[in-house]
């Protein structure tokens, strides 16, 4: 295991030449091969190099995406190519690799120690911050599988600053059929289109309702009549300046016409799909959600049988 440090500066080496030199992806694993043999010496993990190098290039569409939308400021093709492979691995281990033989912060610690290494000036806050916001966004795993850290004072939950959203499980009847209206998130889960109450101080005294019918318009394009709340649930999340604060969400049910969505470019999501309901049961959904899609559904399915 001591020598996984430097076959993963051999795979970057692979990939950084590999990227800029726009070669095939069969290409790739000579390109390794050479590496391998002028860099990495006789007590690099070959087998290691060969699954990483093979797993980055299977799932490049997929963490290319995920880069795009947790670095929305930064167009992939502007990211410096030693640091958009420092990512491609990065988020290749943290993401898709087996957690047991690769702990989640073991993924982004190595990543950070290659962008000190082999990036520029800043490229281990830079590598740091996109890999840290999906670490958080996908829940965090095995945050206590290393060393705890020196205790440090923490807000208690009551006095951490609370930010309202709503959200809706929004539908609409097509040719005798319920649909819903559901987003799709850049880690793989659909969920609901959901909003910040009071976000901007011209309409910071808007009502909850209020401010989920604006969020939902802006966020899928869809004008809705909220009909009753299906539920609520509260989270807590970090944020660079805010440090540790509440969440807490207002769901509704809301009525809306059968229209095409028009999903607004920002990031976190990538999709919008009308659902039937018959066809929402194999959905990835998180959770938390489950109990608010489920409730909303029954509230429909006694519409029906009215």
């Amino acid at each position: 295991m001591a020598n996984r440090h430097l076959a993963r500066s051999v795979v970057l080496q692979t990939l950084f030449e590999w990227d800029t030199i726009h070669a095939k992806d069969a290409e790739a694993s000579t390109i390794l091969e050479r590496n391998a043999q002028e860099f990495g010496g006789s007590e690099t993990d070959k087998p290691f190099m060969e699954a990483l190098l093979a797993g980055v290039i299977a799932k490049k569409s997929d963490v290319d995406l995920i880069i795009t939308k947790a670095a929305p400021d930064w167009p992939l093709e502007r990211i410096a190519p030693v640091d958009r492979n420092i990512l491609r691995i990065g988020l290749y281990e943290l993401l898709f690799a087996d957690r047991a033989q690769v702990p989640a912060k073991v993924a982004i610690n190595e990543a950070i120690e290659l962008a000190k290494v082999f990036g520029g000036e800043s490229s281990g806050r830079f590598v740091n911050g996109v890999l840290g916001a999906v670490y958080k966004e996908i829940g965090s795993p095995g945050k206590d599988e290393q060393g705890k850290k020196p205790a440090v004072a923490k807000k208690r939950y009551e006095d951490m600053l609370l930010t309202q959203l709503g959200g809706a499980v929004v539908y609409a009847e097509h040719e005798g059929q319920y649909y819903l209206a559901l987003v799709h998130d850049i880690f793989g889960h659909w969920t609901l289109s959901k909003g910040k109450i009071g976000d901007n101080p011209a309409i910071a005294h808007e009502t909850v309702e209020e401010g989920t019918i604006r969020e939902i318009k802006e966020e899928i394009g869809l004008d809705i009549t909220i009909e009753e709340k299906v539920g609520e649930n509260e989270y807590i999340a970090s944020h660079p300046e805010k440090g540790r604060h509440r969440k807490h969400v207002t769901y509704f049910l809301a009525r809306a016409s059968y229209e095409p969505l028009k999903l607004q470019a920002k990031g976190g999501l990538d999709d919008a799909k009308w659902f039937r309901l018959t066809d929402i049961l194999d959905l990835n959904f998180y959770d938390d959600m489950l109990p608010i899609v489920t409730a909303a559904v029954q509230k429909l399915l006694d519409k029906s049988s009215r």
